[in-house]
């Protein structure tokens, strides 16, 4: 893949570096929430909705490039104001239904403000993509005030992960541009994986009746 030429912005990149501090704090902050409320779920119900969760913070390198395709400067302000997923956490679920879960636990949270939600569940991207995505702004005590920073939360099921995972690699080693039979059968097993998220949710659902079934009995 060919290396970016990128305008001469380490200033921009120093102080950046500094802001890390926050969105690494806000990463925490997310995972320290979404941990306590799945312990809770599972205490109260005897069955935990997440089975993972992973975090990252997005590169410098991806940064320069998003700044450069929306076609603005590269600086400090527009890194804050253009890319709201520099802070990322993928919750992985088990069923479908937990994704609603935890949108719901989030969105409740006193401190925590949804500033953009999309349901990619209801309405899959053209490729077959499925998750739900928040944009959420979570406050950071520091010693002298307190900043809200932005995180990006991608809600999906284990099946789905497996699929997004893997689809990224093989466009990755395509640069973005794969063959059109290529894109059609990513979108064929896309198909497949919501096929079993649901085949799953009815197993799962008819083992819950048959146990209820006979703790009445």
């Amino acid at each position: 893949m060919k290396e970016l030429e990128l305008p001469d912005v380490k200033d921009v990149l120093v102080e950046y570096r500094q802001m890390q501090l926050l969105y690494r704090s806000a990463l925490k902050e997310i995972g320290t929430k979404l941990e306590i409320l799945n312990d809770e779920f599972k205490f109260v119900h005897k069955y935990n909705p997440i089975e993972h969760i992973e975090s990252r913070l997005k590169s410098e390198e991806s940064i320069m490039r998003k700044l450069l395709r929306k076609g603005v400067d590269v600086t400090v302000e527009n890194i804050q104001k253009y890319i709201d997923d520099i802070a990322g956490v993928r919750v992985i679920c088990s069923f479908t239904p937990d994704i609603y879960r935890i949108v719901d636990m989030i969105s409740s949270q006193d401190d925590i403000e949804v500033l953009k939600a999309k349901d990619y569940m209801i309405n899959p991207k053209p490729n077959g993509y499925r998750s739900y995505h928040l944009i959420v702004k979570v406050p950071i005590f520091l010693s002298d005030k307190v900043i809200p920073t932005k995180v990006e939360i991608q809600i999906r099921t284990v099946a789905m992960d497996f699929w997004a995972s893997l689809e990224h690699k093989i466009y990755y080693k395509y640069e973005g541009n794969a063959p059109e039979y290529i894109r059609t059968e990513l979108k064929e097993c896309a198909d497949m994986i919501a096929f079993l998220d649901s085949k799953m949710l009815a197993i799962n659902e008819e083992v819950r009746s048959i146990r209820q079934e006979d703790s009445r009995q």
